[in-house]
């Protein structure tokens, strides 16, 4: 079945497939990164995002390298097997050595004997130069998220500043992989003029360029964007689409991302029945995630971090599914 034949399949059908494909491809195991936003100060303008340069509204922060390695020590002591260090883009000399710098060091401080190798470690900090993310790879991070958020150039323009291109973005993504790393990817789902046929188009994206995860949401737009007047993507063909990549690319890695619990209130956990095998709890500050909203309507602003652990811990397990503590669970398409 093609992909966009999938996205057109009854739903409930869809989920069985999609399930039964994770189960025998990756196992039913769950795996955490938490996800720790540690600056929010961004050199882009793209239009749909929350923390774009021309949004006054927001105030800038940046986490000293203190805050963050004593954030990552917490995640190791409660089972976390990997971190994912976000940001916004910035390609200052000063700020590519201070992501060396809380690579290296949160790899020496989380070292233990349940995680020899320390902490697995996911960047995600846009578009950069191949020896930049050469630095962070040889300091220890070996995942990288850079999405494309959509391969329909007239879209991607549409949704972005002049000065951000689809072949650079393609570009990072062969520079990423060309590196070594386990390279990630997604999409945004219900763009403005977004259609069922550009959202097959980006599946056989993922295909061409051997993407080994993904992390995709719904578009949800922000106040103070230039998009702040469209409508959310739907939590059916998110979850479609969840269930659609499982299908067509079997062992990768898919998050269940956490926009679709800001559109329904146990959107992660039905992306984990459509596919999705990674969770990322928010172990970001709770003083500063108020400036960290890509999107209106955030979840898990006001939760406190081990509140929020304990309580998803309780509903994936209410699932059936057992949650990988202390591993890094790589993406077995990596491995292949």
């Amino acid at each position: 079945m093609d992909t966009l034949s999938l996205l057109r399949t009854d739903i409930e059908k869809l989920r069985k497939k999609s399930y039964a494909v994770m189960k025998k491809a990756v196992g039913e195991k769950v795996y955490y990164r938490g996800l720790l936003e540690f600056s929010n100060i961004c050199r882009r303008d793209c239009n749909y995002c929350g923390i774009r340069k021309s949004n006054s509204n927001v105030k800038r922060f940046e986490l000293s390298k203190e805050e963050i390695v004593n954030i990552a020590s917490w995640c190791a002591g409660e089972g976390y097997g990997s971190l994912m260090l976000q940001s916004g883009e910035r390609e200052s000399r000063d700020f590519v050595s201070f992501v060396e710098d809380i690579v290296r060091t949160t790899k020496e401080k989380t070292v233990s004997e349940k995680l020899p190798r320390g902490l697995g470690i996911s960047l995600s900090c846009g578009e950069q130069s191949k020896e930049t993310y050469r630095t962070w790879f040889n300091a220890g991070a070996h995942r990288y998220l850079l999405r494309i958020e959509t391969t329909n150039p007239e879209l991607f323009n549409k949704i972005h500043p002049s000065s951000v291109s689809l072949q650079k973005r393609k570009a990072c993504l062969v520079d990423l992989k060309e590196v070594g790393y386990q390279v990630g990817t997604g999409v945004m789902i219900g763009l403005p003029g977004q259609s069922e046929e550009d959202l097959a188009e980006d599946i056989e994206f993922f295909k061409e360029y051997d993407i080994d995860m993904i992390g995709m949401g719904p578009y949800i737009p922000h106040k103070d964007t230039p998009m702040r007047d469209n409508r959310s993507g739907s939590i059916e063909l998110s979850l479609k689409m969840v269930a659609a990549v499982r299908i067509a690319m079997k062992n990768i890695n898919i998050a269940a991302a956490t926009a679709l619990q800001a559109i329904d209130p146990i959107g992660r956990e039905k992306a984990l029945a459509f596919g999705a095998n990674i969770i990322m709890p928010l172990v970001t500050p709770a003083e500063v995630r108020k400036h960290y909203q890509l999107y209106d309507g955030r979840p898990c602003i006001n939760e406190q971090t081990a509140d929020s652990k304990l309580s998803l811990s309780e509903r994936i397990r209410s699932m059936g599914r057992e949650i990988g503590f202390n591993e890094w669970g790589d993406s077995r398409h990596w491995r292949c």
